[in-house]
């Protein structure tokens, strides 16, 4: 009997056990009953919060820094010039070319005087409200391992990433909402698929959850088809029933089955999102307005421009953290422009930058700002120097990320590259500590939140980190 029903349960496809591991009401915390004097933990684990959601925007492929934020005009006067390393370094996909000046036009914008390039003109009214780490690094240059590092602080798979360890430590503001939602491009998932949101070590009901924006149908299966007219909520009383005992039955006899725990509150999660989920998926409930800001009528802008639009809508209705993505793994439709800068730059950044400075004005318009923090990054940059023509490639050694809103000192600006923009000088800021800031302002002290793992303490930011209070307010 404990066979059939265990395999009952774990070959049920489709539906709401579709949404499975990846829902993620974070009902655990820290052991410490301390840390549970506050159920939502608004005032933070360790110490008063100046965040309680995130929306971050990862730009997969490693955006070029001097090609958008980072002005270097010593490439100017070097352009040409065979100047870089005479052996290729590890990760480099070709040979060290001559040293490239960025093909756009910068200027400088705002009061705190950001020097920003011709591709990014929408963000670039909006560098008043931001905070730059202009010399954050890398440990590797090659995709996958960055895009790991960036988001769980490890570079090997098998890490818990940021999002799952928000929703371990803080858990959701919301029982209608996933914890932790994902917004996918819609050509396809960021280097190493699915596990660069994943749960990890940690249970799996903080793994995070996928939803295809593009999609008509953006959570599947979460209401009957048309040729099942008969499972209505009221027909299906009786099997959730049957159901939950079941489930109930198996989970006290294998009390360590994380994976069963995150199925049952799927069920219940995605019950409840029969009701929140049309709501918060229908952008049509926006005005024209709203519609035309974040780019919606424009085929280039429409795809990021929806995603942003429902992160905004998603947040604003309880989930505690949103990724949303810009472009998938691969050579092409992405920020790996290895083929050309001046040709390949500016229909990725293009997609981007109106749908980034909507969501920014219209976080702040909404009040949002108050508690809500948006973060722009990447996996690493790219080189000073050519790769063939005029691409450029991979590139540890600098990049940059901004974050704005609540807790952010805007205008602030820390660290800085060389005059090439090829290694950071001042300032080195690697993921423990962009990890570090970002858990500070959700009241979270890094070296606090733990989870023990084979004999070992485990932490977001590994045994490194240190709080940026640079860029702090």
């Amino acid at each position: 009997m404990l066979h059939s029903r265990r395999g009952f349960l774990w070959d049920i496809g489709g539906g709401l056990a579709g949404l499975a591991a990846s829902q993620m009401l974070a009902r655990e915390a820290l052991s410490s009953e301390n840390d549970r004097a506050n159920p939502e933990f608004n005032g933070g684990l360790h110490h008063p919060a100046k965040v309680r959601r995130v929306i971050q925007l990862f730009m997969t492929g490693g955006a070029s820094p001097m090609d958008t934020f980072d002005y270097k005009p010593e490439l100017e006067r070097l352009h040409g010039q065979k100047l870089g390393p005479k052996e290729r370094p590890e990760g480099f996909t070709a040979a060290v070319g001559a040293m490239l000046k960025s093909p756009f036009e910068f200027k400088q914008h705002g009061e705190c005087g950001r020097w920003v390039s011709s591709v990014f003109p929408h963000q670039a009214k909006e560098v008043d409200e931001m905070a730059f780490l202009m010399a954050m690094v890398s440990k590797t240059n090659v995709h996958g391992p960055g895009t790991y590092m960036m988001n769980s602080g490890f570079l090997l798979p098998g890490f818990p990433s940021m999002g799952a360890w928000l929703s371990y430590g803080l858990g959701n503001l919301t029982d209608d909402l996933p914890t932790f939602v994902v917004l996918p491009d819609a050509k396809g998932l960021p280097y190493n698929q699915k596990g660069a949101f994943s749960c990890g070590f940690l249970p799996a009901i903080h793994q995070g959850t996928v939803i295809n924006a593009s999609g008509t149908n953006p959570v599947p299966d979460l209401f009957a088809g048309e040729e099942y007219r008969f499972a209505t909520r009221a027909a299906d009383k009786d099997g959730f029933e049957l159901l939950r005992t079941l489930n109930a039955q198996h989970l006290a006899q294998n009390p360590h089955d994380s994976q069963l725990d995150a199925r049952i509150t799927a069920y219940e999660t995605a019950a409840r999102m029969q009701l929140s989920a049309p709501s918060v998926f229908d952008v049509s409930q926006e005005s024209e307005t709203t519609h035309k800001a974040y780019g919606l009528d424009n085929a280039t802008t429409e795809d990021f421009g929806r995603r942003c639009l429902l992160a905004r809508r998603l947040v604003e209705r309880g989930t505690r953290f949103v990724q949303v993505w810009s472009g998938p793994q691969g050579a092409t439709g992405n920020w790996d422009n290895h083929g050309s800068i001046s040709k390949e730059l500016p229909p990725i950044a293009a997609s981007v930058d109106q749908p980034i400075a909507a969501l920014l004005r219209d976080l702040k318009q909404r009040g949002m700002f108050e508690d809500t923090l948006l973060i722009w990054t990447t996996e690493f940059g790219r080189t000073p120097f050519a790769q063939g023509g005029d691409g450029r490639d991979h590139n540890g050694g600098s990049f940059v990320t901004w974050l704005a809103g609540a807790g952010v000192k805007a205008g602030a600006s820390y660290g800085q590259s060389d005059d090439w923009g090829y290694k950071a000088a001042e300032g080195k800021t690697y993921c423990y500590d962009f990890h570090a800031t970002v858990l500070h302002l959700l009241g979270i002290d890094h070296k606090r939140l733990i989870y023990r793992q084979n004999g070992i303490d485990r932490r977001l930011t590994d045994v490194h980190g240190h709080v940026v209070n640079e860029i702090l307010a």
